[in-house]
């Protein structure tokens, strides 16, 4: 069938503060999880004497859930709704917490990666079902603004995350690369034992507060939209995924989120690594991990910092000179030695704030009862977080970690190019005649 062109002549929707209020509470939630990750990389590295490639397979377990679970959690939105989604998606979250109990007593880096697996699902759930909840409650001029808002609070999360995953995760004293090296069998199983049941207590707190979370979103009272999946597409009346490909704002969407996502978790999986480096930062894993808030933190600073620029700018304009900030600051990083490498490539994280929400917002403009959809494909590009990564981890073990951040680079040069096609053309508005 074909898609039609049409034009709103309604009058433009108030913005929702109460609902957006409850919902940025999700957004806080798996901030701050997904951050742990960063943590988690230099700790189970030791533990398992792991190399950058294998260390990154905890990203790869993680980014992965996001693409297997996107396309089921679009059609759960259509079955149950956008709140019962939200529900479903943090039990599922607190059950993969749980999940590291096993994984920490068997010392088993296996389990570990399943139950990350398990955890992203629950995300998955969020993701689909919060953004464009968001994008929803409120005119389509400022839904940039409204994500980089809620977003704000994602980056949140992923600012108080580090220190506390290194004052609860990284508190016990880990040995160097040389000394677990020089331990005997038995030590050595002992030191493993010893670090990994760490975590245990984080995760369990974790998990309980996911279910009081999904209790309150239960029992609380969010609006039904009207102008996304909620409004249904009549029998008989069907648009393939090659179809909405055709709206080339998501399809250039879909890659911008692929290589943002992954060019954002290359950089923060790698900072504890690459800072504790005697020619970079010089100073030690636990320490290390606390900088990880600054990085994390100026993506906070950014998105707050965006929601009130969007208001005024163009959200393709701003999304050109946040990546093109980005670029020059990890070039910066890549050419240079001691603090200033530091500085340069903590400072990335300001210039990250906007990204994912602008190119999300972008990606789904003007899709009206098929946002749901073109969302979940949005959500499944995440698996960047993945890829990029494990990439970056190959290039890390052939010539070096610090030289390794070119890939980034290569990254946000194409966002550059997706900011500068949005730009160009306003995106079509698409609806189903209904």
């Amino acid at each position: 069938m074909q898609i039609a062109e049409t034009r709103v002549t309604a009058s433009e929707p108030t913005t929702d503060y109460k609902a957006m209020a409850t919902v940025t509470s999700l957004f806080f939630a798996w901030g701050f999880i997904t951050c742990l990750n960063d943590i988690l990389i230099p700790h189970l590295k030791s533990i398992f004497q792991l190399n950058y490639f294998q260390s990154m397979l905890v990203q790869f377990a993680f980014f992965t859930g996001y693409f297997l679970f996107a396309q089921p959690a679009g059609k759960i939105i259509d079955k149950i709704g956008y709140k019962n989604t939200m529900v479903v998606g943090l039990l599922l979250m607190a059950v993969a917490c749980l999940g590291f109990i096993p994984a920490a007593t068997l010392t088993t880096y296996g389990i570990f990666l399943a139950a990350l697996m398990v955890l992203a699902g629950g995300m998955t759930l969020l993701q689909v079902s919060a953004n464009p909840y968001v994008t929803a409650l409120g005119p389509v001029r400022t839904a940039s603004s409204r994500l980089n808002l809620t977003q704000a609070f994602n980056s949140l999360g992923t600012t108080i995350a580090p220190v506390l995953g290194a004052l609860f995760i990284l508190g016990t004293t880990e040995l160097a690369d040389k000394d677990v090296k020089a331990l005997s069998a038995a030590k050595y199983l002992l030191y493993q034992q010893t670090q990994a049941a760490t975590v245990k207590m984080p995760y369990c707190v974790l998990a309980g507060l996911l279910v009081l979370l999904a209790i309150a979103i239960r029992f609380s009272k969010l609006p039904m939209l009207q102008n996304t999946s909620e409004i249904r597409i009549p029998v008989g009346q069907k648009v393939s995924k090659w179809e909405l490909l055709k709206h080339g704002h998501l399809f250039l969407g879909i890659i911008g989120i692929f290589l943002y996502v992954g060019a954002e978790v290359s950089i923060g999986s790698f900072l504890v690594n690459y800072i504790s480096q005697p020619y970079i930062g010089g100073i030690s894993i636990a320490m290390a991990a606390k900088f990880v808030s600054y990085y994390w933190g100026g993506a906070m600073i950014g998105r707050f910092l965006g929601a009130a620029v969007m208001q005024r700018l163009p959200a393709a304009r701003v999304l050109i000179f946040a990546a093109t900030g980005a670029a020059l600051l990890v070039l910066t990083s890549m050419l240079t030695f001691g603090w200033t490498a530091v500085i340069a490539i903590l400072l990335v994280g300001f210039f990250n704030s906007v990204m994912f929400p602008t190119i999300f917002a972008l990606g789904v403009e003007g899709l009206g009862p098929l946002t749901s959809a073109g969302s979940s494909m949005l959500i499944m590009a995440i698996i960047g977080g993945a890829i990029i990564p494990a990439l970056q981890g190959t290039i890390a073990d052939a010539i070096g970690i610090h030289h390794a951040f070119i890939l980034p680079v290569l990254c946000y040069l194409y966002i550059i190019y997706f900011g500068w096609k949005s730009s160009g053309s306003r995106t079509a508005s698409l609806a189903v005649a209904h």
